[in-house]
């Protein structure tokens, strides 16, 4: 195996998780990131498909940063092939926009990200749908962004 698929390989951790037999079993685990790098590193032919994708999900990221249009485009295909209706698809991204026009406008006004902006985004939410953002990322099983956007 090579370098790079060793690495990936000794930072995989192990965790207990169910198995077909009802009883935990220590399972290999690891990040996408490492799952790539393991891929990267299998010489078999029937392996290229994989190898391919990270590919061309890196080439569509490069044209997205030349033209971010592609972005909104790729975003909508998504959501339909989810089963959102147009509509939905415009009103969520059309909230997208508001959200952060409304950021530029509390940066401007001195407000720090972090904490100010979970107070302040957590005082516009409450009213309109009686609950905090964090209650509804709960309710449907969303995860917090790691890239420190709000």
């Amino acid at each position: 195996m090579s370098e790079a698929g060793t690495e990936a390989v000794t930072n995989c951790h192990g965790l207990k998780m169910i198995a077909a037999d009802g009883k935990r079993r220590l399972t290999d685990i690891a990040t996408a990131e490492q799952l790539f790098r393991i891929i990267q590193s299998i010489p078999a032919p029937k392996a290229e498909p994989f190898k391919r994708w990270p590919a061309q999900v890196g080439r569509e990221r490069i044209e997205e940063i030349f033209d971010p249009e592609q972005t909104i485009d790729r975003a909508m295909q998504a959501y339909l092939r989810k089963g959102y209706s147009e509509g939905w698809i415009h009103q969520r991204l059309l909230s997208i926009r508001i959200r952060n026009d409304l950021t530029v406008e509390w940066q401007s006004c001195g407000v720090e990200r972090g904490r100010e902006f979970a107070i302040l985004t957590d005082e516009i939410t409450w009213p309109w749908s009686g609950m905090f953002p964090r209650q509804h990322k709960n309710l449907k099983g969303l995860k917090r962004r790691a890239s420190g956007t709000t």
